[in-house]
This record gives C-alpha cells, structure tokens and sequence, in this order.
C-alpha cells in the first residue's frame, strides 16, 4: 500500500531472494528515538529490528545480516564528553571492520540528529570514499546558548549524490538539539563539500518559494535554530550513501504531528515529503542489494 514495487532481488551474501530490507536500528546507551526510526522504516516497507550497540560490538550480531543502517537520535551516553563523541569511538574502533565493510558493499547509512553527531565523530561523514575514520567536521553548541525544540524548514540539494533525498525539494520537520551547529576547520573545506554536493539539506526561509531557499547567509534565528554555518542541517559522503542531519524526519511522517494541525495551516504536501527520505533507502536497496 506504500507504493513501493516489491520485485524480489537476489541477495550475494546469503544467495536468496530479497524483497524486503532489513534495517539495523541502533539502541542503548541513552539512544532514545529508536522506535520511532523503526517505525518510520516499517512504513517505508522495510523490515526493522533494533539492535543494541554491544551485540555488535562483542560479535553476536553483525551488520553483514543487514541492508541499511540507522543510527538515531538521542543522548548517547548522556553526551558526556560532547555530543555523539563516546558512542562514534565505541563504533569507530569497536566497529570498523563491520562499518567499512558495510559501506564497501554499497549499502545505505543514516545518521538522525544525535545519529549525526555520531557519524561525523566516527569519521564517516564528512567522510572519503574508502572510509578511513578521521574526524573533519563537528557538531556544536547552539548559538543561542540552550537546547532547541521547534519546527523548521530544509530544503535540498537536487544535484546532491544523496541516495536517501532524490526528488526531494521542501520538506518542514522539528530539532530538538543543544549541540546542533555544523562547523569545519576553514571555508576551503566548507568550499570543497559544497562543490561536491555533499551539502544535502539546509535551514530555509519558509516565506521563500520551494526550490529558492538555498543560501550562504546565516538565516537569523529561529530560522536556523543553531547559527549553523552556511545553513547546513545535512551533508553526505562522497558516494551519497551515508547521509547525516540534525532535524527529525521520523518524527513528522503524519499531519497530526504538526503544531498547527488543528488550523489548517500546514502544507501536507510537504510535510509528507519528510517520509520519502526513507522510502528512497529502501528502494535503493530493494533495486542494488
């Protein structure tokens, strides 16, 4: 009923038929979004399980069993440290091989908001090609001083590499983050991601028309919740497989999730946008995988 095509592909690991993804949904430590990521995959037409951190880490799991990974939102170990940091080194040297493994077979990961943090200390985003885990980029605190918890308004790149945002223009979804604000060590890099296109999403002004949103210029608060540089909400690696944000896509796949349902004043075509990132996952690997 998702109007996703269920052809059944065959799967090089196990030598069977594939129709379904299943989706790694990462929890414990004070991951606190899990059922919600889970969720949003089920209804995508994917198959979920949540899986803790440690099953992994001590081999009674492993990520080979899976098609895409999801590292959600959260306070991983009460961000101690900085948000992201202690969780992205248990993965980062307790999980290489399986991590590098996972992106060599060509298979989608994504990082929602304290998933981001993660991925980016990880070294997996901004990333390389052949991962090599060094951290280029962090995620710091607000400029505003406190935790954010509103609504806001991102908008794509179309010439991204990005698996998980084709077709995606607008999309209105909440942060809910102390330590959202993106930053890199000098604008050359900054310059370099952009000319890749792995700037995947940015904070917009609302009032602008779609497709038209896309600037340099800080938005002022609360339009950029963060004072995030150059409006960046998301980026990608360079194959466009590993994708991170900080805003909850998950948490808006329905109208009565939106502040101002009761007042018709919510855009349903653009709030419904928010679901195609994960329907584009698991058509990706429902056609590759």
């Amino acid at each position: 009923g998702n109007g996703l095509e269920r052809k059944p592909r065959h799967d090089r690991r196990c030598s069977m038929m594939v129709e379904t993804p299943k989706v790694a949904i990462l929890f414990g430590f004070g991951i606190n979004c899990d059922r919600e990521t889970a969720a949003v995959f089920e209804l995508a037409g994917a198959e979920s399980e949540r899986v803790h951190v440690n099953h992994f880490v001590n081999g009674e799991r492993d990520l080979s069993e899976f098609h895409i990974l999801a590292v959600p939102g959260g306070f991983s170990f009460g961000d101690h440290l900085g948000s992201g940091r202690l969780l992205g080194n248990r993965m980062r040297f307790a999980m290489r091989e399986q991590l590098a493994a996972f992106v060599a077979a060509g298979k989608p990961i994504i990082g929602i908001c304290n998933g981001f943090q993660v991925l980016v200390k990880t070294g997996l985003l901004p990333g390389r090609e052949v991962p090599d885990f060094e951290q280029r980029a962090s995620l710091t605190l607000n400029n505003s001083g406190r935790y954010e918890d509103r609504w806001v308004t991102l908008e794509f790149d179309p010439d991204s590499p990005c698996i998980w945002t084709k077709g995606i223009t607008r999309i209105e979804c909440p942060v809910r983050h102390g330590e959202g604000r993106f930053v890199m060590p000098s604008t050359t890099d900054l310059d370099a991601l952009n000319e890749n296109n792995q700037i995947v999403t940015r904070y917009v002004d609302p009032t602008t028309e779609p497709g038209q949103g896309i600037t340099d210029e800080t938005l002022p608060f609360p339009l950029c919740p963060n004072g995030s540089i150059r409006n960046i909400a998301g980026i990608c690696d360079p194959t466009g497989l590993v994708f991170g944000l900080m805003p909850h896509p998950e948490a808006a796949y329905a109208t009565f999730l939106h502040p101002h349902h009761t007042r018709s004043e919510v855009n349903e075509e653009i709030l419904a946008e928010g679901m195609q990132i994960f329907r584009n996952a698991v058509k990706y690997a429902q056609a590759n995988l």
